[in-house]
């Protein structure tokens, strides 16, 4: 099994580790930015990530994996390509996550959430929501990073290669705006 460190290593030299000032998907700020994205990029780098992690759900019972849109779309295909399942997700549609595109569940699927990045947990906890509506069984959550260090809860098993705390504040707490920093968004949802 990958050390957090070896892992933090691969992130790093596909440039996923940004440094700067942040607005995070949930509205928060942070100095640090895990990129996925860029992971991403290096399908050998994003490959290995995924089966390690793949390993470690391997006694977890799983038909099909589902991911939310848009930063869970890569690893969700990736995630299901490690475990011989198929792959579908979920987006927004009116500000709510559903299934689209003719994307459904088999009838009673186990199922794995996947995320690349979780912080508080929205997206996913929506997601666990929509597979458990369609009288579905979420098995785990996965993630190839947990910013929350361990602190967020699905109701599920949850099941990550890096969990790491980030420090990050409420917007009219930041100190990082108080210094007048620029602001970057670089997450899916702009």
């Amino acid at each position: 099994m990958m050390t957090n460190e070896q892992v933090l290593e691969i992130f790093q030299k596909t440039g996923g580790v940004l440094k700067g000032h942040f607005k995070l998907t949930s509205g928060r700020h942070s100095d640090t930015y895990m990129q996925c994205a860029k992971l991403f990029v290096d399908t050998d780098s994003a490959a290995t990530l995924c089966k390690e992690l793949a390993e470690k759900l391997k006694d977890i019972p799983c038909d099909i994996v589902v991911s939310p849109a848009v930063g869970g779309i890569l690893m969700g295909y990736e995630m299901a390509r490690q475990l011989h399942v198929p792959n579908i997700f979920a987006e927004r549609e009116n500000g709510a996550m559903t299934f689209r595109r003719g994307f459904s569940l088999p009838e009673n699927a186990k199922v794995i959430v996947v995320e690349d990045v979780v912080t508080t947990g929205g997206s996913v906890k929506e997601v666990v929501k929509l597979v458990q509506d369609s009288g579905c069984t979420v098995s785990a959550v996965a993630s190839i990073v947990d910013r929350s260090n361990g602190k967020v809860d699905f109701g599920v098993k949850f099941v990550n290669l890096l969990s790491m705390e980030v420090i990050s504040y409420e917007p009219d707490e930041c100190p990082l705006c108080k210094q007048g920093l620029p602001i970057y968004k670089p997450g899916s949802r702009a």
